[in-house]
């Protein structure tokens, strides 16, 4: 028998992955009272970082980008109050690496490098050229496929677009929608009439304050690995104000706020009295978790589709390949391969395997080859062995380490239903007077956005 105990507060936070624990941790600095439910019995979300026999791996996301003022800020923060440390990607980080013809060529890092690249076609190269005087889309819904042909060309989608998107979102070009999947790109065409121009022109009409000239958009982790980061936002924020292992979460309006109820560790019923909830949980999760949401405008939210993605840590105590002096390498579709890319860890950042070994990490899987997840673990093995020898270098695939991550909701992929779906968020939010609805199911899917919002869904209600 159930023992039920009422509690109150200011905010509910949902989920303790890094939105949540970014926003707590402001809730915390601007002295909130608040809760953060997180059904897991750690913090972190999918970030989670492992050290083993001389190897640290991420078993989520591998690197960030500083990518707008609130990392920075935050880290500055971190940093001075001893927290943790970031770590930004060494000299290695800007080389990266297209597969064409089971060759590896460099991405090209501009204008220049575009024209002389074997990646992409002559007469391609002819379009780069044109690009800046060619007129604008007027789909605001324009796949980013169509984007790319359009403004750019054939082999420039082939062999610098699709890579990586399948990088990022391990999604297909087609589906996803431009204005939504890279708002920059598609501002930069609407602002400015042209990508290369707009490259050129922003920096030097914009005026930056002393916090946005720190925003550098370099490749970032932390030393230690990246659960180090939601370990010390977890810290900040008073681990007191956090309860793992929280079952049965359900949220249901009251007056003046919301009942938030849930089953602890010790299957007691817990009831919280809430101003504020703050959600930062996958779109699927929210009709278990509110269940007054009306099903039509439930049903335009939860639709977003997540793709699937394996993920492989390779552990080499000697590593006999290809150089590893680059970023890593991606994979374009029109290559027919069965690995999405490979990031060479142990080029980018320090302490991640032994002096002469490598630590690569390996992705499968994403919008195209769902069906790779069906495969058992030797199955999944086979694959990268064929494909570690054939592009690596290695005679012998050997390994000293290697672990098989699955992730059954990686990457929400922002296609022709985003723009409903953000509507219908809103909606919902002005429904519900004190709801916010947060997590990646908007706002961008990158660890700087997770950031960005965190901060931003605390300040809603400050």
């Amino acid at each position: 028998m159930t023992q039920k105990n009422i509690q109150t507060t200011d905010v509910v936070v949902i989920g303790a992955g890094l939105t949540g624990l970014t926003a707590a941790y402001y809730l915390q600095k601007n002295r909130k009272k608040f809760v953060v439910l997180e059904k897991q019995s750690c913090v972190g979300g999918v970030i989670h970082t492992t050290c083993e026999n001389g190897f640290l791996y991420e078993n989520g996301p591998n690197t960030g980008v500083v990518g707008n003022t609130t990392v920075v800020e935050l880290f500055e923060e971190l940093e001075q109050a001893g927290k943790c440390f970031p770590e930004l990607g060494g000299k290695n980080v800007t080389k990266r690496f297209i597969l064409k013809n089971a060759r590896w060529e460099c991405m090209p890092l501009g204008p220049t490098d575009a024209i002389t690249t074997p990646l992409f076609s002559l007469w391609d190269k002819f379009r780069i050229l044109g690009e800046p005087f060619r007129s604008k889309g007027k789909n605001p819904n324009e796949p980013l496929a169509a984007f790319v042909k359009r403004r750019l060309g054939q082999s420039f989608l082939d062999y610098a677009i699709d890579p990586f998107i399948g990088g990022v979102y391990a999604g297909d070009p087609n589906y996803l929608i431009t204005r939504f999947a890279v708002p920059k790109i598609y501002n930069l065409e609407q602002t400015y009439g042209s990508l290369i121009g707009g490259s050129v022109m922003k920096p030097m009409k914009e005026k930056k304050t002393e916090l946005e000239k720190r925003v550098n958009r370099k490749t970032f982790s932390i030393h230690g690995g990246l659960a180090n980061l939601t370990s010390a936002l977890y810290e900040s924020a008073g681990t007191e104000k956090f309860v793992l292992g929280a079952n049965n979460i359900q949220v249901q309006p009251a007056e003046g706020g919301y009942w938030v109820s849930y089953t602890n560790s010790n299957n007691e019923a817990i009831e919280i009295l809430a101003k504020n909830v703050i959600s930062t949980t996958g779109a699927f999760a929210l009709e278990e978790t509110m269940p007054f949401i009306e099903m039509d405008l439930l049903r335009k939210i939860d639709s977003l589709i997540y793709t699937k993605v394996i993920e492989v840590a390779l552990g080499f105590n000697q590593w006999n390949g290809i150089k590893l002096d680059g970023f890593g390498g991606l994979i374009p579709s029109k290559e027919k391969r069965d690995i999405l890319g490979v990031l060479y860890m142990s080029s980018l950042f320090q302490g991640r395997a032994p002096e002469k070994g490598a630590l690569l990490s390996v992705f499968l899987g994403g919008v195209r080859r769902q069906d790779l997840m069906l495969l058992n673990d030797e199955g999944v093995k086979q694959i990268i062995e064929r494909e570690i020898k054939a592009l690596m270098g290695i005679k012998k695939f050997s390994p000293d380490m290697i672990k098989i991550m699955r992730h059954n909701h990686a990457i929400p992929q922002y296609g022709i239903d985003s723009a409903e779906r953000f509507a219908s968020v809103e909606k919902l939010e002005k429904m519900y007077p004190g709801l916010q609805i947060g997590g990646n199911l908007r706002g961008g899917i990158g660890m700087a956005d997770r950031i960005k919002q965190g901060k931003e869904l605390a300040q809603n209600v400050l």
